[in-house]
């Protein structure tokens, strides 16, 4: 995970706490959603991983 990734799950599990806290529905939603986001840009750049290192492997394979 990327440290702005992390940072912005840090930050939303924060701010979900804080919402939960006070009672303030509004800033625990925000929160979760904030980790929600985090979590897809993470299964994204997981995703580039994979799709890169593909093809690469095709490459190398054509290349023989």
């Amino acid at each position: 995970m990327s440290d702005g990734n992390a940072m912005d799950k840090l930050k939303g599990k924060a701010k979900e706490m804080i919402g939960k806290a006070t009672g303030d529905k509004s800033k625990e939603t925000e929160g979760k959603a904030d980790q929600a986001k985090a979590a897809a840009k993470k299964k994204g750049a997981a995703m580039r991983d994979r799709v890169d290192g593909a093809k690469k492997s095709l490459r190398r394979h054509n290349d023989s």
